[in-house]
């Protein structure tokens, strides 16, 4: 496995080490010690989650506040996603910045998001199957996020929203100078 630092402050892209043959292929995707060794520090994963969604669908930027936030390591099993991780930690170097980086069951690179960071996806594929660790449970009256399009961040999901399939509670979350005022 290898580790990639992004311009984000502690948040990281894994790229596997994979073995492959005539019978196809082999790759670790997760290990507990090797993954703490590379980020440097202790992550105790206690859920696993799945989501299966349409081209167009488009969930985030989600975080959960307080002693419910949580660090996410993120895939792509099935198509192709454009993932998207915002820093929202007031004493980070890289406060408000975020990376975007295309996951799929093809490239198997992983995200690691930590604590206090925002994280959402646009698929881009037909389909896609997102897969994800979470350090924390889900507390639905800690759940927060940020509007996708956030003037201020000005991401650029690669797709005409036109084509964004977006549940009605992210069409209403709050934007960064609402959030931080």
């Amino acid at each position: 496995m290898n580790i990639v630092k992004t311009k984000l402050k502690d948040c990281f892209i894994l790229e596997p080490t994979i073995f492959g043959d005539t019978r196809g292929y082999f790759f670790e995707s997760y290990n507990k010690t090797k993954f703490e060794s590379l980020i440097g520090k202790s992550i105790d994963f206690i859920q696993d989650n799945e989501a299966f969604s349409n081209k167009g669908a488009l969930r985030g930027l989600h975080f959960q506040k307080g002693e419910f936030a949580q660090a996410k390591l993120v895939r792509v099993t099935q198509g192709l996603v454009l993932d998207v991780a915002v820093d929202l930690r007031p004493d980070s170097e890289t406060f408000l910045q975020h990376i975007a980086i295309e996951l799929s069951h093809e490239n198997k690179k992983q995200l690691f998001v930590p604590r206090g960071f925002a994280h959402g996806y646009v698929v881009l594929s037909d389909t896609a199957v997102f897969n994800y660790k979470c350090d924390n449970i889900y507390n639905k009256a800690s759940e927060n996020g940020v509007i996708y399009n956030d003037k201020d961040l000005n991401i650029d999901w690669n797709l005409d929203p036109e084509q964004f399939i977006i549940s009605e509670k992210d069409k209403v979350l709050p934007t960064i100078k609402e959030l931080f005022k």
